[in-house]
């Protein structure tokens, strides 16, 4: 595991498993839980002993510290990014540290694995740091996704975005709740929407996003960019909404979305891992949407729905 970056991750003991969960989606090789909240009882069940070594006993028994190990192909960056953004919206306190290499390595070894990457019919992620590369004659998404979740790698940024490829119209308008990166509201601006506005609650999110559109040639006249939680923030109305968050945050967010629509409108949800589909499918039914298409991918769920 040269090279590799540990991502420890502390929350208070009764978040433990939730955010094991929300960890596990990041690594496809599990993750180690350190957890002392119940010591004396796992050390009379499980070894039937009474006597524990003091250094144990002086661990903290309030926090658990969830283990993952980050391939540096896999972008840790990305990783701690989509960790903090699924942690907030599930409201767990937390930290989280990294160990095992300088922070200057982690943020930017990555970048020699990450190449122009097509993704649906016509789009082409293109890694700014990468010079000579054939665009197949797609349209070119410039990026450095820095710090923020969205580099197009993950599969339900994938999703997304070939969801896009299908509603983004020219002169349309588009908001993207949860923008990370900004790569999905740029992805319909290059699209042909007339104008599009991201949201996201963490400020170096939208930070990256605004200097994203930049790249590409959008500036504040067709790409609004909001700090907010969700809508609290927005106003108007939109023919495309995409929302690639996490499942709670998608059920909390389907309750008022249709306040934001316009008769004709399209809702994409993703970031729903595959066992918290029912749960996402049943709330949007509760809140008057028509699923009308349904894409996976390694176990991720994206939905196109439309109000009934």
């Amino acid at each position: 595991m040269e090279n590799w970056t540990e991502i420890q991750i502390t929350v208070p003991t009764r978040f433990a498993e939730t955010a094991g969960n929300i960890a596990n989606m990041c690594v496809p090789y599990g993750i180690y839980i350190e957890d002392y909240s119940d010591l004396e009882q796992a050390a009379h069940d499980i070894a039937h002993i009474d006597l524990i070594d003091d250094k144990l006993l002086q661990k903290d028994r309030d926090h658990a510290v969830i283990h993952i190990y980050i391939s540096p192909e896999d972008n840790p960056a990305e990783a701690t990014a989509f960790l903090s953004e699924r942690l907030s919206a599930e409201a767990i306190p937390f930290s989280i540290d990294t160990a095992a290499c300088l922070e200057d390595d982690w943020l930017n070894n990555w970048k020699q694995y990450f190449k122009p990457v097509p993704v649906g019919e016509k789009i082409l992620i293109h890694p700014v740091w990468e010079q000579d590369f054939d665009d197949m004659g797609r349209i070119v998404l410039d990026l450095e996704p820095g710090i923020a979740f969205g580099s197009g790698t993950h599969e339900t940024t994938r999703l997304c975005l070939t969801a896009l490829e299908k509603y983004c119209r020219p002169g349309c308008t588009m908001l993207d709740v949860g923008c990370g990166s900004g790569i999905l509201s740029v992805a319909a601006l290059l699209l042909g929407a007339g104008h599009a506005t991201g949201v996201d609650i963490d400020p170096l999110a939208v930070k990256t996003a605004e200097e994203n559109g930049k790249m590409n040639g959008f500036s504040a006249d067709r790409y609004t960019l909001l700090v907010g939680n969700l809508t609290d923030k927005i106003s108007g109305t939109f023919d495309v909404i995409a929302a690639n968050i996490v499942a709670d945050a998608i059920i909390q967010l389907s309750g008022s979305i249709q306040n934001f629509m316009n008769d004709n409108s399209v809702y994409i949800v993703s970031g729903i891992i595959d066992q918290r589909e029912a749960d996402v499918a049943a709330a949007l039914a509760r809140f008057g949407f028509q699923t009308i298409a349904r894409h996976e991918d390694n176990g991720w769920i994206c939905l196109e729905c439309r109000r009934k």
